[in-house]
């Protein structure tokens, strides 16, 4: 009997953790005809050249490995119909102004005079046209993209307000972040088209490197909305957010759950950091130890840490109750493309609606 429950119990774990994941290097082996044409009734009823989105979603689900049932399914449509809707390169309504604007703030801070902006603005670019004339015109962060590329490589002043760095930093159909596909290019399965900024303004892309950052990490969250959240605040933002919430629970200081355990910026310690120290006696833990953990706060491997566990324990001791191991991050999105305030929690509950959505679709076809 001991073994049999012993087997019974690996055997829950094991379903609990591809439920989690989303994510196993030995799925069922499925139809890829089959996955395309339920991507295709799964789409939302507009959407143009959908055995073209079918096709490109499919093959980066089979490249990298993910398993393409219909809740995985569901969770890309759903972030890529509230970022794009379902187009390859969105236009944004006045970004020529959004961007104009943008360089006359960075001038500001280097003390540069407008007049200056404006006449290095009536340089002639690479495409024969001004680039104040190229901005004026420009619908879509790919051509934003490439106005600001050109305008730093030709022009001195370019490098002096960007230090050489494109200031579009996300693109394509789930608006997906370029650093990381930068980072995580390699198994990329198309010839890139020059760089991979250009690969993520393109569908197949954008919707590459999307998928592999809202799927391409293990979780243990019970529902799809954290990892809608963390899609807009980064991995693992909701998990650490609750843990950020445990920790001010047990050390009775506030903090700013955003799911930023350490600074990566400074060798200071931040204010969660400051938090876990006045808990060093409690936990038994030293300074270095204490940072060690946190660090780990961008894997899977944190629930599993002393850290993690023991400020869990004192928060629910001291609280008398159980806390939650996922939490919306509090965090106030910030762009220039943003006219009103919005938040991540706000981002994942319209993301989860859509969602939803899919799901009744599925169940209806």
């Amino acid at each position: 009997m001991r073994t049999h429950r012993m087997i019974m119990a690996f055997a829950a774990l094991l379903a609990l953790a591809g439920c989690g994941t989303q994510r196993g290097r030995e799925a069922p082996e499925v139809n890829p005809a089959q996955v395309k044409a339920q991507i295709v009734r799964l789409l939302p009823a507009k959407t143009t050249d959908r055995e073209g989105w079918a096709n490109d979603i499919y093959t980066a689900f089979a490249t990298q490995g993910l398993v393409a049932n219909t809740r995985n399914l569901c969770a890309v449509l759903a972030v890529t119909e509230q970022e794009s809707t379902f187009q390859a390169d969105p236009s944004v309504p006045g970004l020529g102004k959004i961007a104009r604007d943008e360089i006359d703030r960075r001038a500001a801070r280097v003390y540069i005079p407008s007049v200056l902006v404006s006449g290095a603005l009536q340089v002639r670019s690479s495409s024969g046209k001004s680039y104040s004339d190229r901005l004026k015109a420009a619908r879509s962060e790919k051509e934003l993209s490439a106005i600001f590329d050109d305008f730093i490589d030709r022009v001195p002043m370019g490098q002096t307000l960007f230090g050489g760095f494109n200031p579009v930093h996300t693109g394509g159909p789930m608006q997906v972040s370029i650093a990381f596909a930068e980072k995580h290019a390699r198994g990329y399965p198309y010839p890139v088209d020059g760089t991979i900024r250009n690969e993520v303004f393109s569908r197949r892309g954008g919707m590459y490197f999307g998928i592999a950052h809202l799927l391409g990490y293990p979780v243990s969250y019970t529902q799809p909305l954290y990892r809608f959240a963390d899609f807009n605040a980064g991995w693992y933002a909701s998990r650490n957010a609750a843990f950020q919430n445990a920790l001010s629970r047990a050390s009775g200081r506030p903090l700013a759950l955003d799911g930023d355990l350490i600074r990566y910026d400074s060798i200071m310690p931040g204010t969660t950091e400051l938090a876990v120290r006045t808990l060093g006696q409690s936990l038994g833990m030293r300074n270095t130890t204490i940072r060690d953990q946190l660090a780990l706060g961008n894997s899977l491997e944190f629930e599993n840490s002393t850290l993690y566990q023991r400020v869990f324990e004192l928060a629910e001791k001291k609280q008398g109750k159980a806390l939650p191991r996922a939490v919306l991050p509090g965090i106030v999105l910030q762009s220039p493309k943003i006219t009103r305030q919005l938040t991540t929690a706000w981002f994942a509950k319209r993301v989860d609606e859509r969602y939803q959505r899919c799901l009744t679709r599925a169940s209806g076809s």
